[in-house]
Formats: structure tokens, C-alpha cells, sequence
């Protein structure tokens, strides 16, 4: 019989060999798969690391690798990845969250104050990991969430209720088709914004994501430059447009945002100094 140390420096080893991870990361991804099959949390983990295993625990975890090991992203097989301190359910039908997208998060938040009735709106929910951010920091305001995708929405709705989060609506909505007449103080999105020959779609967890929640265009941008067009008829005066996008998008956003004839327009860094989020006011 064999350690979790053993199996976890084992299989780490496994997915730096065939994924092309750094051993850090490998390691850490290890060690949550253990905690998942254990059911236990990082700090029994690291009193029990020369704790063994029997068979059947064995076996099991070895299927949960081999699923690593295909490719599968590690979301899909916990379930659940967490997002701005929320543990979030995950499924194929839904984009996976990522830490990126707290700075769409971020920016918003210090758009709409403490305590304000504001009417927030976001495009693109998926697993309402944006929105119910938003409403877990602003409980006074109203968030709408929509996503044209019913499978999606179903999974928003499990989270929402599982955070027992009630300022949140949820509406199947092609971007803005179904909310005729409705007005928003802030609208946020996490549009599909990658070129639809870019090679990374057919890379690591890109490949088993929903490929409508990525690709957008020969460049990219046509969700962007439709929501960028679209929005000013349901945003309320100085109400504000906020869009993540991709590493090298910001000027192109920043000029249709101008282009359609929003002010203040500027930009939100990611943890690695990235352009990430381009907002402006109308």
C-alpha cells in the first residue's frame, strides 16, 4: 500500500510529462482531485500526506487522473471551480470561470455603490459567475442576468440558489433581444471574443468548452461590436458599458466604444498588467 504523498508525486509527475504543465501546477492539481475523492479539505491534507489508501480509493483516483490526462479540464471533473470566493457549479454547457474575469468583477464594483438601487445587467452569464459576484457585494442592487443558452442558465439558477443569492433574475436572451424597453445603470460582459481559426480553441481545456462561449468572428470582435452597438439603447444616462476581452483587444474595443459615441472611455489591468476590461459611460 502506497502514501497520498506517493500517488500525488506520481501522478503529478504523469501530467508535466503528457499535459505540458509546470510541476507546481501539476502538483496543485493533483492534490485537489485527492481532497475531491477524500472529501476532505488542504489542511487535513497536509496532516495526512503519509496516510495510505486502499485499493478501491486507488482505483478511483487513478480514474479521475486518466480523465486529466485526456485533457479534461479539472472543473468539469470536480463539478465546481470557485470565482471571486464563490464555489460556483461547472459543467460542459458552461464556459469555465477564470480568475481573469474578477477584474470584470472588480471594475464593475466600483461603478455601482454600497448601498445604491442599481439596475445591473450581464450579457453572457453562463454560470452566473459575474452576476452572482456582483450580487454577493452589492445586495442592494438588482442584477439581471441573461444567456441565450437554456442548459446554461439551469446551471446559473443551481448557483444562485445554492449561494442563496434572491437579487438576482435570470432570462434566456440572445445579448439584448428579450429585454425591450428595460434600462441599466451598468451592463458587464464576457463575450465570446477569439477568432474563429485561432489555434488555441483546439488546446487544453479550450477543447471542451462550448466553442459558441469562445469564438466570435474571423477577428473576434462581432459579439463585441454588437453588444458595443447595441447597448446605449438600454443603458440609462452616464450608465456604463464594461467588456472583458483578449490580451491584445483593448484598442480595437476602446475605438468602437468611441466610435458609438461613449465618453470616459479607459481600461482595467489584470493581475499580470493586462488590458483586460475596456468600459465607458453613454
Amino acid at each position: 500500500m502506497n502514501s497520498i504523498a506517493y500517488f500525488i508525486r506520481l501522478t503529478s509527475q504523469q501530467i508535466v510529462e503528457q499535459l505540458g504543465l509546470e510541476k507546481s501546477e501539476a502538483f496543485n492539481e493533483m492534490k485537489v482531485l485527492m481532497r475531491h475523492l477524500l472529501a476532505v479539505d488542504a489542511s487535513w491534507l497536509i496532516g495526512h500526506e503519509a496516510d495510505v489508501i486502499d485499493a478501491n480509493q486507488q482505483e478511483a483516483f487513478e480514474a479521475l487522473v486518466q480523465r486529466r490526462l485526456s485533457g479534461e479540464p479539472i472543473a468539469y471533473i470536480l463539478g465546481y471551480r470557485e470565482f471571486y470566493g464563490l464555489a460556483l457549479k461547472t459543467t460542459p454547457a458552461t464556459l469555465i470561470p477564470r480568475s481573469d474575469t474578477e477584474t470584470l468583477v472588480e471594475a464593475a464594483l466600483l461603478k455601482i455603490p454600497q448601498k445604491a438601487s442599481f439596475n445591473i445587467l450581464d450579457l453572457g452569464t453562463g454560470t452566473g459567475a459575474v452576476a452572482l459576484a456582483i450580487a454577493s457585494q452589492r445586495p442592494q442592487a438588482k442584477i439581471n442576468a441573461v444567456d441565450a443558452s437554456a442548459s446554461a442558465l439551469r446551471v446559473a439558477l443551481e448557483n444562485a440558489q445554492s449561494l442563496t443569492l434572491q437579487n438576482v433574475r435570470l432570462i434566456e436572451s440572445d445579448w439584448f433581444s428579450a429585454l425591450e424597453g428595460e434600462k441599466f445603470n451598468v451592463v458587464v460582459t464576457n463575450p465570446p471574443y477569439i477568432a474563429q481559426d485561432d489555434e488555441h480553441l483546439k488546446q487544453g481545456d479550450l477543447r471542451f468548452e462550448p466553442i459558441a462561449a469562445l469564438a466570435s468572428g474571423v477577428d473576434g470582435l462581432d459579439d463585441l461590436r454588437k453588444i458595443i452597438q447595441d447597448a446605449p439603447d438600454y443603458l440609462n444616462h452616464n450608465g456604463w458599458l464594461m467588456l472583458e476581452h483578449g490580451y491584445d483587444q483593448a484598442d480595437a474595443v476602446a475605438t468602437l466604444l468611441k466610435a458609438r459615441g461613449f465618453s470616459q472611455v479607459d481600461h482595467a489591468m489584470d493581475i499580470a498588467g493586462i488590458r483586460r476590461v475596456t468600459f465607458g459611460a453613454i
